[in-house]
């Protein structure tokens, strides 16, 4: 009977990994004394032609036409600023990216959580798909403010494409502007835009942000102090080495995991004296969530390509405007 019940855990254990494509990115904020803004993250994709390793430069004044079902018939705009982002599979867009201005647009996995808006050929010129949402932002505006005050201008409709090896890209947005002004951009139940402000500048993947934030709450134990000695009877306990305020903390690759990991890491995060140093910082936070290959994928379907596994960690300088990865 124990064998019989060890099967079917390990069972159940390897058909979860397999229906889990993973696409597990991790982004953070952190703000340095100069008056810094630097916005990093990572990039994992589950499939093995994962190529986000180009960096794309949009010039200013570029004619934009917005992708609906139908095609290229969307809403047309005239991009105000230059951009540079990176990018996959031949695309305009990627992960993230920066403009002139020193706005910040990323995009993370929303799975079974993000729903766009049904496509309605009447209303074509004002649709475009989530990619041109991105490409959208980054040409037209250089603050939050600008952005979340035009949204309503735009609907979000669903457009299969097959130039990201047919994978449905349910995403939703971290934008960041140099003053340090942050909004979190979710589009669920058929078109409803919701906004929140980043907890710490953290965000993951599934499930909504309102979730992550309520789940916060599980882990109101953890610190960056020590756990005092205890003294029981005859024996006086102490803490095995330094940080033992934050037992507790998860170490798994799920999002949920990932974004309280991530939320005590930039919560107790050294003071950072410029921005220089707080790229350095943002990069070895972020040696914190680089997945390993096979870490989510069982050993016989290893693949030989980086799948699901961190294939870029890039970095945000929005003061300076430089972006490093």
């Amino acid at each position: 009977m124990k064998l019989q019940i060890k099967k079917i855990v390990a069972i159940n254990l390897a058909l979860l990994l397999l229906s889990t494509s993973a696409f597990p990115c991790t982004g953070i904020t952190l703000q340095s004394k100069d008056g810094g803004v630097v916005v990093a993250r990572t990039v994992e994709w589950a499939l093995n032609d994962a190529q986000h390793n180009q960096i794309l430069i949009v010039p200013r004044n570029k004619k934009f036409k917005g992708q609906t079902p139908d095609g290229y018939n969307g809403k047309s705009w005239v991009g105000k600023y230059g951009f540079v982002t990176l990018t996959a599979y031949g695309q305009p867009y990627g992960p993230d990216g920066m403009n002139e201005e020193g706005l910040y647009v990323g995009v993370y996995y929303l799975p079974d959580f993000a729903e766009y808006n049904l496509y309605d050929p009447k209303n074509a010129e004002n649709s475009m798909s989530v990619g041109d949402l991105m490409q959208w932002m980054l040409s037209s505006f250089k603050t939050v403010d600008e952005i979340v005050a035009h949204l309503k201008e735009v609907v979000v409709v669903k457009v299969d494409n097959k130039d990201f090896g047919g994978a449905e890209l349910p995403f939703h947005f971290k934008i960041v502007d140099p003053s340090g002004n942050s909004k979190i951009i979710e589009i669920v139940n058929g078109g409803e835009v919701k906004i929140y402000d980043p907890y710490l500048g953290v965000i993951t993947n599934s499930p909504t942000y309102d979730w992550h934030i309520i789940n916060q709450r599980n882990y109101l134990n953890l610190s960056n102090v020590p756990n005092n000695p205890v003294t029981l009877k005859d024996y006086n306990l102490k803490p095995l080495g330094g940080g033992s305020g934050l037992m507790g903390l998860p170490g798994d690759f799920t999002p949920p995991s990932r974004f309280v990991r991530a939320a005590a890491f930039t919560a107790t995060c050294r003071p950072l004296d410029n921005t220089l140093e707080a790229v350095f910082e943002s990069f070895r936070i972020l040696d914190n969530f680089n997945i390993p290959l096979g870490a989510q994928v069982p050993t016989e379907r290893l693949p030989s390509d980086i799948v699901s596994a961190t294939q870029v960690t890039s970095s945000s300088d929005l003061k300076n405007k430089k972006p490093i990865r």
